[in-house]
């Protein structure tokens, strides 16, 4: 009798842990969704800088239901390098891709990575890396857009009138190549964000038992900027303000003076066409909302959504009048921070970090919040940690750069210093009372200590991190 009974506890222990097991083993992990925008300065989202010039409604809910970071840094301000660092959690020089090139062998992608743990692994947009889709890990591609249809291409003039230099040949087609979509239009289009959104939407009404990485890549508000449809009168040049640091030339050749972006805007910079700039380019940000609401609202509808990571953010920011420049090829903290909002579960619901982090320290950090392993090859440190409320703070210091010309240091206590290797010249801002950047103190005696500290850590940090310019 007595054998019978512990011969029926072991077998019910047995029972349930087996139970156990499987209940752990069939656990979905979190699926998440990178939706990330091309361009867009910091300050457009209406709720998280007090920005009531632009109405961004579905942003703004994800702010109310997520974490954002006032200081998320893009630290090469280019669509190309910034995309490579992302998809590889590694610094540019690391990669080979700061100066255009191809990817350095060896390179293990954030998508790869997710589909070696068991994802489906979607991507939606624009493609601008050196690699493709599949070698770097993505299962399935929709709404897939890049250069190619130059056959079907016609010239075109943006909203003021300027001959269009931006995406001209850029096309929908597969990922082969083999089949190009002109019918859905060559180049940008003023609709281009709703077309990578029902793609996106596409993606979240199939049916699948595995946990899903989508990334959704926007061109908006990118140039060439044109007037998204229904948006003509909603937005009036009048009511536009300029930015405060507003200037109608940078004081000196930053290293892109002659640049694309540049020309876009006609030497001397006026109020009045800054503001009639920020009239459209407003408008796509309003749009480019609206796409984001639709995607946010399918999700909700499939079911996944409290299962979901989302993340919102940009590749870098733009100048828009700031600084007397148009683009975005330079250190100013309109353009190297980046809007971020994350949500999903387990982050605190309308919380706001002032944590320094990278665009590519997502990659790491979504591997710890769904419980993978982080290759060993990955660099970027994961700022999970501060999502989980763990630590408020992550790096002390944050680098930036711009192909041979510019170098940059932002302390956590915000002070910020940028070299001109080109000029020999030093910019040097105390952030807390300069947000705008507009007070110069490289050369003030009192404040010889702190410029001689940032310019150390500069220093130590180009050597350590391979800058190419100390080996010439």
């Amino acid at each position: 009798m007595k054998m019978r009974i512990l011969s029926y506890i072991a077998g019910l222990i047995l029972g349930l842990s087996l139970l156990s097991s499987s209940a752990i083993a069939t656990e979905k992990k979190p699926n998440i969704l990178f939706l990330l925008a091309d361009d867009q300065r910091p300050d457009t989202i209406r709720s998280l800088a007090g920005n009531e010039r632009i109405h961004t409604p579905n942003l703004d809910a994800l702010v109310a239901r997520g974490m954002s970071f006032t200081r998320a840094t893009c630290s090469y301000p280019i669509c190309w390098v910034s995309r490579s660092e992302i998809m590889s959690g590694m610094h540019g020089w690391e990669t080979g891709t700061s100066g255009g090139g191809n990817f350095n062998d060896g390179v293990k992608f954030w998508a790869g990575t997710f589909k070696e743990a068991g994802y489906d692994t979607w991507y939606v947009g624009k493609w601008h890396v050196r690699t493709t889709p599949t070698k770097a890990g993505y299962t399935e591609v929709a709404g897939y857009y890049r250069g190619g249809g130059g056959k079907w291409w016609k010239d075109q003039e943006d909203w003021k009138g300027f001959p269009v230099t931006g995406y001209r040949g850029w096309i929908f087609q597969s990922e082969d190549g083999k089949t190009k979509y002109p019918e859905l239009g060559v180049g940008l289009t003023p609709d281009i964000s709703s077309k990578f959104a029902d793609a996106a939407i596409g993606q979240l009404k199939k049916q699948s038992d595995k946990p899903w990485l989508m990334q959704v890549n926007f061109t908006a508000p990118h140039d060439p900027l044109f007037m998204p449809p229904g948006l003509e009168e909603k937005y009036k040049t009048e009511y536009m303000k300029v930015p405060e640091n507003f200037l109608p030339e940078h004081p000196f050749d930053h290293g892109n003076f002659d640049g694309r972006d540049e020309a876009l805007l006609a030497w001397p910079r006026s109020k009045h066409a800054v503001k009639d700039l920020l009239r459209v380019y407003y408008s796509v940000v309003d749009d480019l909302d609206a796409q984001v609401g639709r995607i946010l609202k399918a999700l909700e509808e499939s079911g996944e959504l409290e299962n979901t990571i989302v993340i919102y953010s940009s590749d870098h920011g733009m100048a828009v009048g700031s600084h007397g420049l148009r683009g975005k090829q330079n250190m100013y903290e309109h353009t190297i921070n980046v809007p971020m909002i994350i949500a999903g579960p387990g982050i605190e619901a309308g919380a706001r970090s002032e944590a320094q982090v990278y665009l590519r320290e997502l990659y790491p950090t979504t591997c710890d919040l769904a419980g993978i392993k982080t290759p060993e090859e990955v660099t970027a440190k994961s700022f999970a940690k501060v999502l989980t409320g763990k630590t408020e703070k992550h790096n002390a210091d944050i680098f930036g750069y711009f192909t041979n010309s510019q170098r940059m240091i932002r302390s956590d206590d915000n002070w910020k210093l940028i070299y001109y290797p080109l000029k020999e010249y030093w910019q040097l801002f105390d952030l807390n009372s300069d947000p705008w950047e507009m007070s110069n103190l490289a050369g003030a005696p009192q404040h010889k200590d702190r410029f001689e500290s940032l310019k150390k850590r500069l220093e130590s940090w180009r050597k350590k991190q391979g800058d190419p310019l100390l080996a010439e």
